[in-house]
């Protein structure tokens, strides 16, 4: 009898499009100029491009055997946990809640008012204009969070197919503007000597690769869907090779198409190079790029919005947060709370620098934290511990590779804009401070007036949302935990409930701030 299950899974073309489709978005219009004024050359920004796709195929391999090993919803974080690796993961949760998702919200929502700012020819004092594109950011991503409060589902549905529309329409419309002057009209001036003046300090050439990478971020897209993957084994590698493989050839296309038409200074001195190269290409039409980009920043905005929500609730789940942010509304299954919070924590974050500064700010809490979770991985593999049947593994070397490649980043970006870095370190030791006083079962918690006094305010909190947010909290089971590696745990190394710590028995016996 027919597998009907099976028939309904994702195959090669849907996983490649899958990939394609969730990582080509607002990064390729954010970017190109970050790495044009760290590298200085049209031939080296290519080569960060390309490195950054190589990059991130490796990570998305490694990625995908993390997942089929250990699987559990929320990528870094989770995986973190189950290595029992719980002060790691708090820190990194706490970077993840205010840099992370935030700083990418922030840099969306800036964007969005720079494309919409320079597509309608307004021009105001700097003052006026600083705030007025704050406010215009702000209104945006405030109207998102109040559909998305109450018509999740149907609104991503809906304007995610208009977004990739206009996602493939104006990259197909730069790749081909371009090569059509650099064909037919002989604009190749830019491109005569493609390695002139180039930049190879270590430092700056880093800054421009955590910017190539910020285009290509979402490549564990496939850890979230694995079991939807008809033959996991076969179908996710060719799936990653071929559609990393067509997003870098998009990428390297769009910035060539740049490259033809925008000369290195003029490129260093847009804030919005998609519009630059509309103005000199397309004349009267010029206007269609500024919408087109605003459209898909809006799909983006969003996106980035739903997967920060779950973030947060999915950790509140674990007892790491206060666990009114835990609470979905059980009619349009939105974490409502977990979403305004999120909301709160972009807004305060977006006055921390403009897009450049954010994005290093992102790159580097990223890559620090898929340095520790590669560690978790390679720890498995030496020491053996019990994982999922089914999981994919590859040759040792790549994450080990990988492993090298974060670190290496991460060093090199402490070395070069410790300022910057600063911040993340800074977050990430204070992340320690909080779990050592706070969440440790030896330190406060251990006091009994302060456990009461925690419990009473985290009990009366998640009542006060319960009711304005019309939510109920969820909490995560231990048989979630079990499935994780399939049961694949031995008889040996189950630890008796009386020795779990409170992080590890959930929420009833952890500490909430």
């Amino acid at each position: 009898m027919p597998d009907d299950s099976r028939s309904q899974k994702m195959g090669l073309l849907g996983a490649i499009s899958y990939i394609v489709g969730n990582i080509v978005g607002s990064g390729i219009f954010i970017t190109p100029t970050s790495i044009i004024k760290n590298v200085n050359s049209v031939g080296l920004s290519l080569i960060i491009w390309i490195l950054a796709a190589l990059i991130s195929m490796l990570g998305s391999f490694c990625y995908v055997e993390l997942g089929t090993s250990i699987r559990l919803s929320g990528g870094d974080f989770a995986y973190l946990c189950f290595m029992k690796w719980y002060p790691v993961a708090f820190a990194f949760m706490c970077i993840g809640c205010t840099i992370n998702y935030p700083a990418t919200l922030a840099v969306q929502a800036q964007t969005f008012a720079e494309y919409v700012f320079r597509g309608a020819g307004v021009e105001l004092d700097s003052t006026s204009e600083f705030w007025a594109k704050k406010l215009l950011g702000f209104s945006l991503i405030m109207l998102l969070m109040f559909m998305n409060f109450f018509s999740l589902k149907t609104f991503v549905q809906r304007f995610s197919i208009l977004a990739s529309i206009a996602k493939i329409a104006a990259t197909l419309l730069i790749i081909i503007t371009g090569f059509y002057f650099l064909i037919f009209k002989g604009w190749n001036k830019n491109l005569q000597a493609p390695f002139a003046g180039s930049h190879w300090n270590p430092g700056p050439f880093v800054t421009a690769l955590f910017a190539g990478l910020f285009s290509y971020d979402g490549w564990d897209i496939l850890n979230f869907g694995a079991e939807e993957i008809e033959n996991p084994k076969r179908t996710m590698p060719l799936s990653i090779v071929i559609g990393m493989t067509c997003i870098g050839v998009i990428y390297v296309a769009v910035n060539i198409s740049y490259s033809v038409v925008l000369s290195i200074p003029e490129m260093m001195a847009s804030d919005a190079v998609a519009i630059d190269f509309a103005k000199k290409t397309l004349g009267t039409a010029a206007f269609v790029m500024p919408v087109m980009v605003a459209i898909l920043l809006v799909g983006s905005l969003n996106s980035t919005m739903f997967s920060a929500s779950r973030y947060l609730q999915a950790v509140s789940r674990q007892g790491h947060i206060p666990s009114a942010i835990s609470g979905i509304a059980p009619k349009c299954d939105s974490p409502r709370v977990a979403l305004l919070v999120h909301i709160l924590i972009s807004m305060a974050v977006s006055f921390m620098g403009d897009p450049d500064k954010l994005i290093n700010y992102v790159a580097f809490a990223q890559w620090s934290q898929r340095a520790f979770t590669m560690s978790a991985l390679l720890y498995l593999r030496f020491r053996g511990r019990p994982r999922h049947p089914d999981r994919i593994q590859l040759p040792i070397i790549m994450p080990i590779l990988f492993f090298f490649v974060c670190t290496s980043m991460v060093v090199i970006s402490i070395i070069d804009d410790f300022k910057s870095s600063a911040v993340g370190l800074g977050i990430l030791l204070g992340g320690l401070i909080i779990f050592i006083i706070f969440v440790w079962d030896r330190a406060l918690p251990s006091v009994e007036a302060f456990k009461n006094a925690s419990h009473s305010i985290n009990e009366e909190t998640t009542k006060f949302m319960q009711i304005i947010f019309n939510v109920v909290p969820e909490r995560v089971g231990d048989e979630e935990m079990k499935n994780a590696i399939g049961g694949a745990e031995s008889e040996s190394e189950k630890v008796p409930t009386d020795k779990i710590s409170p992080l590890e028995n959930g929420l009833d016996k952890c500490t909430r701030m």
